[in-house]
């Protein structure tokens, strides 16, 4: 295995939810491998309290996380990204800034959990089902031996593992 750290950069629209739990998963269950970001096209300015219940979980560190534009990555002195994965279908629709290097990119889709309507439970119980589906994916991310393959291989398994069917993931009890 190789000591190289990853930058990954994990896009939505309001970069309130799905972008800032695939960020804080894949940080806490890349074990250092990774440095994870995450951004929004049209950033809502605040974290979604429902997203910040389920990062905490994790054990990653909360009081950096907020909501932001992903003009911040395209800017000079910006750190380097070697992926960026669009995490919802609006984000993945848009036209992003060019990222300098080009980046290997993919869309992992998901449902947005902040969309539901009703009773906090129900609203808990669509983010917990969401970062469960997110977390399948990122495991998936994580068996993936980037050290080993050229760039084409890269990029391919980076959209295979986008294209993983998590539909049938549940919460946990």
């Amino acid at each position: 295995m190789s000591d190289r750290t990853y930058n990954v950069l994990f896009l939505c629209t309001g970069n309130s939810a799905r972008s800032v739990m695939a960020e804080a998963l894949l940080a806490t269950l890349g074990q250092g491998r990774f440095q994870t970001f995450s951004a929004g096209s049209h950033p809502t300015g605040r974290v979604n309290p429902f997203a910040i219940e389920q990062v905490m979980k994790t054990g990653y560190d909360i009081s950096n996380l907020r909501s932001k534009s992903w003009n911040e990555f395209a800017e000079p002195g910006a750190p380097h990204m070697d992926f960026i994965v669009t995490v919802c279908d609006q984000a993945a629709g848009e036209v992003c800034p060019l990222w300098p290097g080009h980046p290997s990119s993919a869309h992992w889709g998901f449902y947005d959990p902040a969309a539901v309507v009703g009773p906090d439970e129900g609203k808990r119980a669509a983010f917990e089902q969401v970062f469960q589906q997110i977390k399948h994916r990122v495991e998936a991310f994580l068996n993936v031996p980037l050290e080993s393959l050229d760039e084409a291989a890269v990029r391919a398994e980076l959209r295979r593992v986008g294209d993983i069917d998590v539909t049938a993931i549940r919460a946990t009890p």
